[in-house]
């Protein structure tokens, strides 16, 4: 019979292959720099937090804490029955610990879901107890010695090692790694399937038993008898007896919009309601299926490919939105082909998921926008991770050389500069993080401090209470940037124009506060590091918009 944590963890499978992710990793032939048991550690202090919290706003026990939290989360992908497993098991352990007035730090080091190695140091996210650390540590492994709940291996490394989850792994595994549908009949790269590298990234399959028929296509006798391309034209008018899509598109230059990005261009979110106890209501977890699926990104709603309305009131649409707008035949021509932690070092491993026939289809607009994984890394010393200017030409004249025999004549290639984070440290450091927002008690430099010392931070080169690297960072971000500019003023291509966009980040900001908000409603609140969807609608995007208004 299988142990407790074996089971949760089988029914956490959706949630931990994205959330091996969620670092960045250089290449697939490099050690990932995120540390499993740095991950199992977060997670532990999070969700023990979140109950800890629960408890103190709804003046209830922790009993009835972890009851509430379980009641919110949906049935969908077994999440209420992992919840209340992990209460089934770990439940009476945590109520004795939080009986005694420790924090999360000391509940999860007692229970061994975080260790400190010999010579490293203590990770902790809220300040230290005031009695000796050691003393504090001995006295709440003495409450759960005897527990039957520490036999229990906490290592999630095993997961997809057991024989009935194999097979389900290491297609998801792959749909990841290479940016594809899980879910595709036809091989064609669209799915009807929303999630897991379907519609959400990539426009919605019309006929997945066709793989003639495909967004993007040049339609096919002009869709006479049937829709080809998936942009809904088709048909023949009655009236004139002239086809449809001949009628409606001929001459109306469609063309597909194309992202090649990291995890902000693939709207990276975690949503603030699901670890802020304040604001925890059983609304709160609704989209947490659908955000598990997509890795924890949100391709449906980001900047360049997004397709449904924004959930956050924002005005601006997606640049796809816009161009679709401006030309309905463009309908569905749009692949978001981003991954959590890429980087021009990567990129290479997933671009062929990239959907364009050079005979059948029509040209397109492709977006290079890896705006930091190059110079972004987890590990102490991040500096000789960094990607050199030198490198960083190899690698983008492979992608260039790449798209060349890839994309139909007459497309587009804009390269995006890198940002620079600076801003980060800069405008977040001293307020006060979700998990601290109640008790006053944990800032963004704490939880930066905290994801440094775990090795598991997106990025300790910016996130980082050392200004020297800070600079460096922002320093080698420039150099890369004009290693881009260069490129697009220098080379040319037989199938597509070259260009070059800056990453400016301040402009967003100087809009932004022009309106009345303040420079960090600009970031993701829970991860401390993504632009969030506000600021992917602006600035950035409106460069290549006034640029695609232009040449259309």
């Amino acid at each position: 019979m299988k142990s407790p944590w074996n089971i949760l963890l089988v029914t956490l499978l959706f949630l931990l292959l994205p959330l091996r992710t969620l670092a960045s990793p250089t290449s697939d032939d490099q050690p990932s720099i995120s540390d499993p048991n740095g991950q199992t550690c977060l997670a532990c202090v999070v969700v023990v937090s979140v109950i800890e919290q629960l408890a103190q706003v709804h003046n209830s026990t922790v009993a009835a804490s972890m009851e509430r939290l379980c009641s919110y989360l949906p049935e969908k992908l077994f999440l209420k029955t992992t919840c209340y497993l992990v209460i089934e098991v770990f439940g009476p352990d945590i109520i004795k610990l939080l009986s005694t007035d420790v924090n999360a730090d000391v509940v999860c080091h007692s229970l061994e879901f975080c260790k400190q190695d010999p010579g490293q140091p203590l990770c902790h996210l809220y300040p230290l107890p005031k009695e000796a650390w050691k003393r504090t540590l001995e006295k709440a492994t003495q409450i759960v010695r005897k527990s039957p709940t520490l036999k229990y291996s906490r290592s999630s490394s095993d997961v997809c090692s057991l024989p009935f989850l194999a097979k389900i792994c290491q297609r998801i595994k792959l749909a990841i790694k290479n940016s594809v549908p899980f879910k595709d009949v036809d091989s064609d790269k669209y799915s009807v399937f929303p999630t897991l590298r379907g519609y959400h990234w990539r426009g919605r399959d019309c006929n997945d038993s066709n793989k003639m028929a495909y967004p993007g296509r040049r339609p096919e006798n002009w869709d006479v008898h049937e829709d080809s391309n998936c942009n809904g034209i088709w048909g023949v008018d009655p009236k004139d007896g002239i086809p449809y899509e001949k009628k409606f598109c001929e001459g109306s230059q469609p063309r597909g919009i194309i992202l090649l990005g990291d995890s902000a261009g693939a709207h990276f979110h975690i949503s603030p309601e699901w670890i802020t106890a304040s604001q925890m209501s059983l609304k709160s977890f609704i989209n947490l299926p659908t955000a598990l699926t997509n890795e924890l990104n949100w391709p449906q709603i980001s900047g360049v490919t997004g397709f449904l309305d924004s959930t956050s009131g924002i005005k601006e649409s997606s640049l796809y939105l816009r161009l679709w707008k401006r030309n309905r035949c463009n309908h569905r021509d749009y692949q978001n082909i981003s991954r959590n932690g890429a980087s021009s070092k990567n990129l290479d491993k997933f671009i062929e998921s990239l959907s364009r026939n050079q005979l059948l289809d029509h040209p397109a607009i492709v977006l290079y926008a890896m705006i930091g994984n190059d110079v972004c890394s987890g590990k102490v010393d991040p500096v000789p991770e960094m990607t050199t200017p030198e490198k960083l030409y190899s690698n983008i004249m492979q992608t260039l050389k790449y798209l060349n025999s890839h994309l139909p004549n007459g497309s587009h290639v804009i390269l995006y500069g890198l940002a620079d984070g600076t801003f980060l440290w800069n405008h977040l450091h001293n307020r006060y993080y979700p998990l601290g927002q109640l008790n006053k008690d944990v800032t963004y430099a704490h939880f930066y401090s905290f994801l440094n010392c775990l090795q598991v931070s997106p990025c300790r080169s910016w996130m980082s209470s050392n200004k020297t690297l800070r600079t460096l960072t922002s320093e080698r971000a420039k150099q890369l940037s004009n290693t881009l500019k260069k490129i697009a003023n220098s080379q040319k291509f037989t199938n597509f124009d070259l260009f070059y966009a800056d990453f400016d980040f301040q402009e967003v900001t100087e809009e932004w506060q022009k309106r009345g908000g303040q420079p960090w409603q600009l970031i993701e609140p829970v991860d401390g590091f993504h632009p969030n969807e506000r600021s992917l609608h602006s600035g950035p995007l409106t460069n290549t918009w006034i640029w695609c208004h232009e040449e259309s």
